[in-house]
């Protein structure tokens, strides 16, 4: 028997988004699926190749996979906004390129990435001085400190695990990271904390951070989920996820 069926816009009604999460990465999926959770909005996932090591060099490389990761997203959706997910590969590729690689693929969507979200994420809270923490050896955090000063942002304090393979920086503990933010709020006066990397697990602890420093957090997976919503279209305040999901994009 041939059952009879009806058809709608599926799910998505409100925004349709993407992301591109590299190969060793183990913290932006659990993370997102938290700040992602509204409804109408539809999330979907591709993997791009990395290394373990982060090094300018294996960074580099992935600007050639990228469209070939885009392009295993599902071609029947037409997407709002693509994320990738890699602060230190957007940093060492540049957000241009980024976007670029993907709109061969998906040429009507809007692209972003850690670093242009973190820069996005900086303007909208007011911020002009930051405290910065990263995991990443000190040639890679020098090229995004040095990308953050070129948007207009002073660093005021500065910190670094300098710890070379992705898989050790996904077992960083939560309590370590927000040590090690309050540590850098300590070095100066900072009026926001850039917490680097989508490997870090740091949503659960943006609020405790935010609380004891009166400082606002950003993290890596933080920004990039804001500024994707927000680029779609999605402007819910969503406070339990730090200051800057009480924030529209700046003007």
């Amino acid at each position: 028997m041939k059952l009879p069926y009806d058809t709608d816009a599926g799910i998505g009604t409100r925004a349709t988004l993407g992301v591109i999460v590299l190969e060793t990465d183990e913290t932006l999926e659990p993370e997102f699926s938290r700040m992602m959770a509204r409804e109408g909005v539809a999330l979907y996932h591709s993997r791009i190749p990395m290394a373990p090591e982060i090094r300018p060099e294996t960074l580099a490389r992935m600007l050639a996979d990228l469209p070939a990761s885009a392009r295993l997203l599902p071609s029947s959706r037409d997407f709002d906004v693509i994320g990738y997910g890699c602060t230190s590969a957007s940093t060492v590729i540049g957000s241009a390129q980024v976007a670029e690689a993907v709109q061969t693929v998906l040429p009507k969507a809007r692209v972003t990435d850690p670093l242009a979200a973190i820069i996005a994420a900086g303007r909208a809270l007011g911020a002009s001085r930051l405290g910065f923490v990263t995991p990443y050896l000190p040639e890679v955090s020098a090229q995004m400190r040095s990308n953050l000063e070129d948007a207009g942002f002073a660093i005021a304090g500065f910190g670094s695990f300098e710890e070379v393979d992705d898989r050790v920086v996904a077992r960083i503990t939560e309590a370590a990271i927000s040590d090690a933010a309050k540590q850098v709020v300590k070095e100066g006066d900072c009026d926001a904390i850039v917490i680097s990397c989508t490997n870090l697990r740091c949503l659960r602890v943006i609020p405790e951070i935010e609380a004891q420093t009166a400082v606002p957090v950003v993290s890596s997976n933080q920004a990039l989920a804001w500024h994707m919503l927000r680029l779609a279209g999605v402007t819910e305040r969503q406070p339990q996820f730090g200051r800057l999901f009480t924030r529209g994009l700046a003007p």
